[in-house]
């Protein structure tokens, strides 16, 4: 296993989890930090008009416990990026970064996420409008490439023109986007991954912090991409298969601690869950994150089903995932992430 670093040295980008649409919103944060209290959390993408011309307020909301926690923004136009960045910063977040990655229809009409790979003058613009208008930092996460704009001096060029305008970190997914033909699910999958490009952007920018993000499965391989890496992003594995976060304080951060038990996290999260509920909030919108609490585990289709087919019904309440706990053997609630061995161990 690699050498820990001390985790007092080790900043967020070290390990975070990335902005999902329909996934990461402020429940699932919440939910994430219960096993984590290091990882940098981000937000679902919000786009400037959202803010602006939105409801700006419920868009923005997030819980103090979600800290380190960035907002990511979705937009081109450099005024409206730098108004939606002041009051990203005057909410309290701790990041400003600017989606050049997402590839669907939608975002393109917009003309903001993956298609601005083509255009890097306007993304400097954006990033130096965002830099003149908040103190935070502000940080893009984008693509390898976009359609047959692949080449890797295009992509060297899009960073150096980025950096420029006094970007100080990437977050690059190691896959191109194919902009036409391919759906958002189809363009996670197909387009290879090819983690030697992110590398080299590395060598080259030995002074820029670039994060590795695409198709990262375990912790292991986490602190393997960290001997080059200044931080890795995962995605959709913390989503559907959440208790990995257990393990990164100690693991990857050095933190002498113990990772908590799927019993711990629960029962941390009742009383958020309640809170909520007593906002209006569905039970429903509250547990669809933690599905996949026990994937692997004894007990992980009664807690799925449980919490599946009660959460939403009237007046579902905090006792629902009470019973889908009742079901789950002791072995399974109280098993704990072991950081030497990268694997779960029970309590004895």
């Amino acid at each position: 296993m690699s050498p820990v670093v001390a985790a007092s040295i080790l900043p967020p980008h070290t390990l975070s989890v990335a902005p999902m649409m329909d996934w990461t919103d402020r429940h699932c944060r919440v939910f994430h930090r219960l096993l984590s209290r290091r990882a940098l959390l981000y937000t679902e993408m919000v786009t400037t008009g959202a803010l602006l011309h939105g409801n700006a307020a419920r868009h923005l909301a997030f819980d103090p416990s979600e800290h380190p926690v960035a907002l990511q923004l979705g937009g081109s136009d450099p005024a409206a990026l730098a108004a939606a960045a002041r009051m990203g910063q005057e909410r309290g977040y701790d990041e400003i970064n600017l989606n050049v990655g997402c590839p669907s229809d939608r975002v393109q009409n917009g003309f903001f996420g993956a298609c601005l790979m083509a255009t890097p003058d306007v993304v400097a613009e954006g990033v130096a409008a965002m830099r003149s208008a908040v103190n935070i930092p502000v940080t893009v996460k984008h693509r390898i490439g976009i359609d047959d704009q692949d080449s890797y001096e295009k992509l060297h060029h899009f960073v150096s023109t980025v950096a420029a305008a006094g970007c100080e970190t990437f977050i690059v997914h190691a896959r191109k986007a194919i902009l036409k033909g391919l759906s958002p699910k189809q363009n996670r999958e197909i387009p290879p991954l090819r983690y030697e490009v992110v590398q080299q952007l590395k060598q080259d920018f030995p002074g820029l912090t670039v994060v590795l993000n695409g198709g990262v499965k375990s912790l292991t391989d986490t602190q393997a991409y960290l001997g080059w890496a200044d931080g890795v992003m995962i995605g959709r594995e913390a989503y559907q298969h959440p208790y990995l976060l257990a393990g990164v304080d100690s693991q990857i951060f050095g933190e002498d601690t113990l990772p908590p038990t799927r019993r711990e996290v629960i029962l941390a999260y009742l009383p958020y869950v309640a809170a909520q509920l007593g906002q209006g909030v569905y039970l429903s919108h509250l547990t669809r994150h933690i599905l996949g609490l026990f994937a692997g585990q004894s007990g992980a289709r009664h807690w799925k089903r449980t919490l599946s087919e009660r959460s939403h019904l009237p007046g579902a309440g905090v006792e629902v995932i009470l019973d889908a706990m009742a079901g789950i053997p002791d072995g399974a609630l109280d098993a704990r992430f072991d950081s030497e061995l990268n694997k779960e161990a029970a309590i004895v």
